[in-house]
C-alpha cells in the first residue's frame, strides 16, 4: 500500500514543474530574439552604407536596454520574498512556483484528524461484543489487545489506544506481524491472537446497532476482531480547534467558496465537525485514492484545489491537488515530503495570511512585469526611432533592474505578512 501511494505521489507531482519550463523556454526565446536583433541592427544598416561606429554604437545601446534582466528579475524576489516572511512564521514553502500557485487557489479541501481538529484523540468509551463463540472479554482486556497491535502505527487514532491503555495501568505486549492497511486500519500478533483493529465499514462481521449508536455521538468508532471474532467497539473523540472556524471563514472569503472536507471518518463525526466549522460540502468514508479522486473531481469542475492534511492517507491527495500544505508538528513524513507548504507550528490560521501573501506577490510579480517591460518598449523605441545616449540607456536599464528587485523585497516586512491576513478578512 505504501509502495502504492509512494507511486501516486510520483506520478502526481511529475506534472507540477510544466509551468516553471515554459518559462525558463520563453526567457531563452526571447534572449535569442534580442542577439538576432541586435545583430541585424548592425548587418542591415552596414549593408545599405550606412557609418559603422554609430551604426554599431546603436546596435549595442539596444542590445543592452532590450536585454531580458528586469523582466527576469521582476518575478523571484517578490515570490522568494514572501517565502522568507512566511517562513519566518512557521510556513515552509518548497518552491516559487508553489508560492505563485498557493495564490490562484479557488477552493480549499480540509482533511479531518488532526487537521480541523487538534490531532490529540481521546478514547471516550470500551463496549466489549460477544464473540462467535459467545465468550465476552472485559474492557481491559479488549483496550490491552488493541493497544499491543496498535503501538507500532503512526496514526493519531492508534496513539489514543495507546495513550489510553496506559493510562489504566494495562500491559502493552509486543506485537509481530505489524502491517498497517491505510485508511482502513492494522492487522499484528499479539502473544499468539491475530488481532485486527480498524474502521467498522471496512471490517466483516461488526454489528451495525453498537456502531450506530456510537458513531451517533459524534465519535469516531473502532472495531476490534481477535482471531477472526469481534470482540468490542473503542470510541474515540477529538477536539476541534479553537481557530478552525474562523480559519475557514477566511478561507472561504479568501477563495469564494467554503472550503471542503475530504475524510475517512464516517459521515456522523465528519458532520458533527463540519457543522461546528460551518462546511457544507462534506465526503467522508474516503480511502486515500477516493480522496485523491475527489481532488480531481474537484479540479474538473475547474477549480484550484488547496489540499491541507497531515497522515498518510492525504499524500496522495496532496500530491494530485493544485497546491497541498501539510500540517508539520504532527505531520506524517510521507505527508511533509509530498507538500508543496509545510506549516512547522502546526497553526492552520496562518494559511489565509499565506494565501493573501502569495496573491499580494503575484500583484506584486505583475507590477515588475509592467513596470519592466514599459522601461524596455521606451528605451528601445528611443533607440530604434531617435538617438539614445549609450550611459542613459545602461542607466535606464539598470534602474528599471534595481526598481524592481527593490519593490518585491518588500514583501520582507512583517507589515505585508499582517497586511496579507487584514486583506484576506476584507476579502481582497
Amino acid at each position: 500500500m505504501v509502495a502504492r501511494i509512494a507511486a501516486m505521489v510520483e506520478e502526481a507531482s511529475a506534472t507540477k514543474a510544466r509551468t516553471q519550463l515554459f518559462v525558463e523556454r520563453i526567457e531563452q526565446r526571447y534572449s535569442m530574439a534580442v542577439v538576432v536583433g541586435a545583430l541585424a541592427l548592425v548587418a542591415v544598416p552596414l549593408a545599405l552604407g550606412a557609418a559603422f561606429e554609430p551604426t554599431l554604437l546603436r546596435a549595442m545601446t539596444f542590445m543592452i536596454v532590450a536585454s531580458p534582466c528586469a523582466i527576469v528579475l521582476a518575478t523571484m524576489p517578490p515570490l522568494l520574498a514572501a517565502i522568507a516572511n512566511g517562513g519566518r512564521r512557521g510556513v515552509l514553502v518548497k518552491s516559487a512556483v508553489a508560492m505563485e500557485a498557493l495564490g490562484r487557489t479557488t477552493v480549499v479541501a480540509f482533511d479531518k484528524t488532526g487537521t480541523l481538529t487538534e490531532g490529540r484523540p481521546h478514547l471516550e468509551s470500551v463496549t466489549p461484543l460477544a464473540g462467535h463463540d459467545g465468550a465476552v472479554l472485559d474492557e481491559d482486556a479488549v483496550l490491552a489487545l488493541a493497544a499491543a497491535a496498535e503501538r507500532p502505527s503512526e496514526h493519531p487514532l492508534a496513539a489514543a489506544v495507546v495513550r489510553a491503555a496506559r493510562e489504566r495501568g494495562l500491559p502493552v505486549a509486543d506485537a509481530t506481524g505489524f502491517t498497517a492497511l491505510p485508511g482502513r486500519g492494522v492487522r499484528a500478533t499479539v502473544e499468539g491472537t491475530a488481532v485486527v483493529v480498524g474502521s467498522p465499514a471496512a471490517l466483516d462481521g461488526i454489528p451495525e446497532a453498537p456502531v450506530t449508536r456510537l458513531e451517533a455521538d459524534g465519535s469516531t468508532v473502532v472495531a476490534v476482531i481477535a482471531d477472526g471474532s469481534p470482540v468490542g467497539l473503542l470510541a474515540i473523540s477529538d477536539r476541534l480547534r479553537p481557530d478552525a472556524a474562523a480559519t475557514v471563514a477566511r478561507l472561504a472569503e479568501l477563495t469564494g467558496r467554503p472550503p471542503v472536507l475530504l475524510t475517512g471518518d464516517h459521515a456522523g463525526a465528519a458532520a458533527r465537525v463540519a457543522d461546528a466549522v460551518g462546511i457544507t460540502d462534506v465526503r467522508s468514508g474516503l480511502l486515500p485514492d477516493a480522496k485523491a479522486a475527489a481532488v480531481r473531481e474537484l479540479q474538473a469542475a475547474g477549480h484550484r484545489v488547496l489540499l491541507v492534511g497531515d497522515g498518510v492517507n492525504d499524500a496522495p491527495a496532496l500530491a494530485t491537488a493544485d497546491t497541498g500544505v501539510a500540517l508539520g508538528g504532527r505531520g506524517i513524513a510521507l505527508a511533509v515530503e509530498t507538500a508543496d507548504a509545510v506549516v512547522v507550528r502546526d497553526d492552520i490560521a496562518t494559511l489565509p495570511n499565506l494565501l493573501g501573501l502569495s496573491r499580494r506577490a503575484r500583484r506584486v510579480v505583475l507590477a515588475n512585469i509592467a513596470i519592466a517591460a514599459t522601461v524596455i518598449a521606451v528605451l528601445v523605441t528611443w533607440d530604434l526611432v531617435g538617438t539614445l545616449p549609450l550611459p542613459l540607456g545602461v542607466a535606464g536599464h539598470e534602474g528599471s533592474t534595481v526598481v524592481v528587485a527593490l519593490n518585491g523585497l518588500r514583501l520582507l516586512r512583517a507589515a505585508a505578512w499582517r497586511r496579507a491576513g487584514q486583506a484576506t478578512q476584507k476579502g481582497s
